[in-house]
């Protein structure tokens, strides 16, 4: 089984390793050769077995005319036999109770006898007519009577007297009732068929036994004058399965011996034909009996003539339609080529941008399935040297940061030192405003400079919008607050860097109005709660609000695309009042990039009354080594 496998393998992947356009033919080739010679040979059989029924019949026909013809013989020697009999002269002179005279005896024989004689013989088919007398007083006269003594010893007589029929047909060797001789039949002689009648008066007193013969080549012509057939044979099988012909070879490529048996195979079937195979050959086997002699006239044809030329037609019709296969496969191999010339150009495409060349020139055209795939080639190879271009710049946007980060690590120190100094200044002043002030931009200075990954802690996030509110009330002369509504176990949650401080500075920049200055300035709460799978931050002011058309514009450049809000800024440059949200879009957009479409921020505001952002993220659990979403 596993060397099944192992084959089987190996013949898929040779049959793998073929080319398209082999694949091709041989699948053209197999789609019509098996199906045509399957077919034909279909066809042919069909063919053949009506050529076969068509000689059953000839023959057959053949064989009943043979029968017909046989019998009127057999009615010609019983003929003979009712004009020996019912001759008077003849009866009076067998029947005579006293020994005739040599005048009488003469007498008989040359009027009577010689004219019986003529009349007899008058058939050339008849080879004798012998009366064999039962009567002691009666001197033989040749050829027609003989006394019963010279038949006694022979098998035919004691079988005619010991049946209770009269007549007896039987087939036995020529002169063996003079001779004595064995009853063994040597089909190389002439042997007779012969027809036996016992004769009894009629107070059945027994008066002798008339024989009339008939060779048996006049009798079966066919079957000892067939040699001339080359392809037919006829032969007469008795029933002691004695075979008669005039051959000891019937037929080329079979012998006596497969003849019987197939006798013998269509008596046990109950058939009249027989399809047989011997010696490698076909033979058709017809049997018609012939009752009244108790053998069967047989009839063999050789079908290798027949089925030759079948064969030989059939091997023909084959070749030619696998010559007419290999020009349509050449057609076929021609036109393929011209098809497949555009997919081995795609080919050596792929193999160069394999080997490196992303700007090679795919010089294929045209509407079909091979000129779709080169257009889509085409187009992957302008993506792919768009994205190459792209991450080019990246890189080197990168380096510039890690450089530009280098020069402020540096001149941040100076900076931090500088605001120390500035610091310890103020203090000894007692001017713990400004004091605190710096230690506020300090910390800022140093949360915007210390970028080790995407993301921070809640907390984090919570005290740098601590320490801008801290800077900014400098400025608005404390008339900001925050206000932070956060359990405790939300603290180490993760979220995206500096994600809360824009939306935190755009509440300051666009929230302030003259009215709310003189009250009691303005409130920034930040609530942060869990619902469900995900985790909200809302940072909700008192200020000037947003009115409705400009809410929905706002929400609208949330989420619309890099091209629609570049074209619409471009539009609404000359007009702009500052109120362009692309800070909160910045933060939405890194949202999406950064955990998914269905997170982000959306904006709800009532004029003169509140503004909302809420951030959506998802809810993270501690684990070991990190968060890990629920």
């Amino acid at each position: 089984m596993a060397s099944i496998r192992s084959s089987a393998g190996k013949w898929k992947r040779w049959f793998a390793d073929l080319s398209i356009h082999m694949k091709l033919i041989g699948a053209y080739i197999v789609i019509i050769l098996v199906p045509v010679i399957v077919i034909s040979n279909y066809l042919f059989a069909g063919f053949y077995q009506d050529a076969v029924n068509d000689i059953i019949k000839e023959n057959r026909y053949q064989l009943k005319n043979e029968r017909q013809e046989i019998m009127s013989k057999i009615e010609v020697m019983e003929k003979s036999f009712f004009m020996l009999i019912s001759d008077r002269s003849l009866g009076e002179y067998v029947t005579a109770e006293v020994e005739p005279g040599v005048n009488e005896i003469k007498q008989f024989q040359d009027y009577s006898l010689n004219y019986l004689q003529s009349v007899l013989f008058n058939n050339p088919n008849i080879a004798s007519v012998r009366f064999f007398v039962n009567n002691p007083r009666v001197s033989e006269l040749w050829p027609i009577i003989y006394q019963e003594e010279r038949i006694k010893d022979s098998p035919m007589y004691t079988k005619l007297m010991n049946q209770k029929d009269n007549a007896l047909w039987e087939i036995q060797p020529e002169d063996s009732i003079f001779e004595n001789s064995s009853t063994m039949v040597d089909e190389r002689s002439s042997s007779m068929v012969a027809l036996a009648v016992r004769l009894n008066l009629p107070n059945q007193q027994h008066i002798g036994i008339v024989k009339v013969e008939m060779r048996i080549e006049d009798l079966f012509d066919k079957a000892y004058n067939n040699s001339g057939e080359r392809d037919s044979r006829f032969f007469i099988i008795d029933q002691q399965s004695k075979l008669y012909t005039n051959s000891m070879e019937p037929l080329p490529g079979l012998n006596q011996a497969q003849i019987l048996k197939a006798a013998v195979k269509v008596k046990q079937e109950g058939e009249a034909s027989l399809q047989f195979s011997a010696g490698g050959e076909d033979f058709l086997y017809l049997l018609e009996p012939i009752d009244r002699l108790h053998v069967d006239l047989v009839n063999v044809i050789s079908l290798h003539g027949t089925y030759s030329t079948f064969v030989s037609t059939r091997n023909k019709v084959i070749l030619l339609i696998i010559l007419l296969l290999v020009v349509l496969a050449v057609v076929t191999y021609w036109i393929q080529s011209i098809v497949l010339k555009k997919l081995h150009v795609l080919r050596e495409s792929m193999h160069k941008v394999r080997n490196g060349d992303f700007h090679v020139e795919i010089d294929v055209q045209g509407g079909d399935e091979i000129g779709e795939l080169a257009r889509h080639f085409r187009e992957m190879l302008g993506t792919i040297n768009g994205l190459i271009a792209e991450a080019v710049q990246r890189s080197a946007a990168t380096k510039e940061a890690e450089l530009q980060a280098l020069r402020n690590q540096i001149d941040a120190h100076f900076l931090y030192n500088t605001l120390e100094n500035l610091k310890m200044l103020a203090e000894v002043e007692g001017q713990y405003t400004v004091s605190d002030a710096l230690t506020s931009l300090g910390s800022i200075m140093r949360y915007n400079l210390r970028w080790t990954g995407d993301t921070v802690q809640l907390a984090d996030e919570l005290k740098h919008i601590q320490h801008y509110i801290s800077i900014m009330n400098i400025r608005y002369d404390e008339k900001l607050k925050v206000q932070i509504h956060a359990e405790d176990r939300f603290h180490a949650h993760e979220l995206l860097k500096m994600s809360l401080q824009p939306i935190v500075e755009n509440a300051v920049k666009h929230g302030m109005y003259s009215s709310l200055m003189r009250g009691g300035g303005l409130i920034i709460n930040v609530h942060a709660y869990a619902d469900d799978h995900f985790f909200y931050i809302d940072v909700t002011d008192n200020g000037i609000g947003i009115p409705v058309d400009g809410l929905q514009q706002l929400n609208h450049k949330l989420i619309m695309s890099d091209e629609e809000f570049n074209q619409l800024t471009q539009e609404t440059a000359e007009y702009s009042t500052g109120h362009n949200g692309i800070g909160l879009r910045n933060v939405n957009q890194r949202i999406r990039l950064h955990y998914g479409e269905d997170y982000g921020i959306c904006v709800e505001s009532r004029q003169r009354s509140y503004t909302t952002v809420r951030v959506k993220l998802p809810l993270l659990t501690p684990v070991r080594g990190g968060m890990q979403s629920l």
